[in-house]
Order: C-alpha cells, then sequence, then structure tokens
C-alpha cells in the first residue's frame, strides 16, 4: 500500500487541511507507534524509529491510498527530554486532539509487557471525558516468549480494561489485518 510523509507540525497552523479522514497513533514513548505504522502501510522507513525514547517530537501527519491519513503523535512517559518540551509537546496534543474535526479515531498503543500504566489509564479517561473515538492496540507481543508471559500480559491488561483488544507485532506483522479492518470501519460510519 503506497503512503507519503506530508508534514511534520510544530503548530497548529502547521497542520494540513482536513480532506481525508485521520488516525491518530497515542502511546507512551518507545511503545512501537512509528513502527506499527509501518508494518500498517508495508513501508518500512517511513515512520522514522529508534531505541531512543522521544524520538518523535512533532506530530507528523502521513497520507495512505486508502482514503485515509495516519497521524504519528509525540510519545508520553519516559521521554529524555526536558520538562518544559514535554509540555509543549502535551499543548500541541490536545490542540489538535480537541480542534480537529478529521480525526476518527485514535490508537491507543500499550507495551504488552508493561500493559496499562498511569499517563495510558490519564490518556483513556481523557478520551473518554471528550468523547473522542479510541481502540486499544497492544504492541510488541513477540517480546512474550512463554505462555505464562503471554497469561500475564492479558490478565494485567484485561484487569481495568473491558473494551476490544487488538495485538499485533511490527516485527512478524501478527494483528496488522485486524488493525486495518477496525480502522476501515470508520468510513463505513461516517
Amino acid at each position: 500500500m503506497a503512503a507519503q510523509f506530508i508534514i511534520s507540525a510544530a503548530r497548529p497552523e502547521q497542520f494540513p487541511l482536513e480532506t481525508d479522514p485521520e488516525i491518530a497513533f497515542l502511546g507512551r514513548s518507545n511503545v512501537g507507534k512509528s513502527s506499527l505504522l509501518n508494518a500498517l502501510v508495508g513501508a518500512e522507513g517511513l515512520a522514522k524509529t529508534s531505541s531512543w525514547p522521544g524520538r518523535t517530537q512533532l506530530i507528523n501527519f502521513y497520507q495512505v491510498d486508502e482514503g485515509f491519513r495516519f497521524v504519528d503523535l509525540p510519545g508520553y512517559g519516559f521521554a529524555k527530554v526536558p520538562q518544559e518540551v514535554r509540555k509543549k509537546w502535551k499543548e500541541l496534543i490536545e490542540q489538535y486532539m480537541l480542534g480537529r474535526s478529521a480525526l476518527k479515531l485514535t490508537v491507543i498503543l500499550l507495551d504488552a509487557r508493561r500493559g496499562w500504566m498511569e499517563k495510558d489509564v490519564e490518556l483513556r479517561d481523557w478520551l473518554e471525558f471528550h468523547k473522542r473515538p479510541f481502540m486499544v492496540v497492544v504492541t510488541k507481543i513477540d517480546k512474550l516468549k512463554t505462555q505464562k508471559e503471554r497469561h500475564q500480559s492479558q490478565s494485567a491488561i484485561r484487569k481495568n480494561y473491558t473494551g476490544e483488544l487488538l495485538e499485533c507485532s511490527a516485527i512478524t506483522g501478527r494483528g496488522v489485518r485486524e488493525i486495518w479492518q477496525a480502522i476501515s470501519k470508520i468510513k463505513t460510519t461516517q
């Protein structure tokens, strides 16, 4: 599937015109947002990835052939950046999330090894409060090597969440098709 980078926006006035439905990817730093985006479009390297937390520092927009825009947002949590930078990211993200009518779905990404952390729960509660549709994707399931690790991960993630969970691995491609099916539903509900 073809996809292309549009712009990295540091301010709302840099956001592109709202021509297609947008799907935003949110999660902790280093949870695999950019890797999942690359796996979804089958283009390794489209979204820049790094093992260094906080690599994505702007809001990155990508045009996808299927008539969607993917939006890669800065991570939250343990990014190795000054507090002032994190504060600016939060303000920019909130401006995007609250002011964008093209935003049709937010994908919350959770690391299978860590489950729901405090910032993830805050994000989920914020989205629910603002009545923003979201889905939860559990990333890095390939890192769970034993049945016991998989069971513990699922139990921890299910503990305080009863909604649908989609598991994926950007490395193996597991779950990519199911995520596309969930994303495709938003076009039929518009």
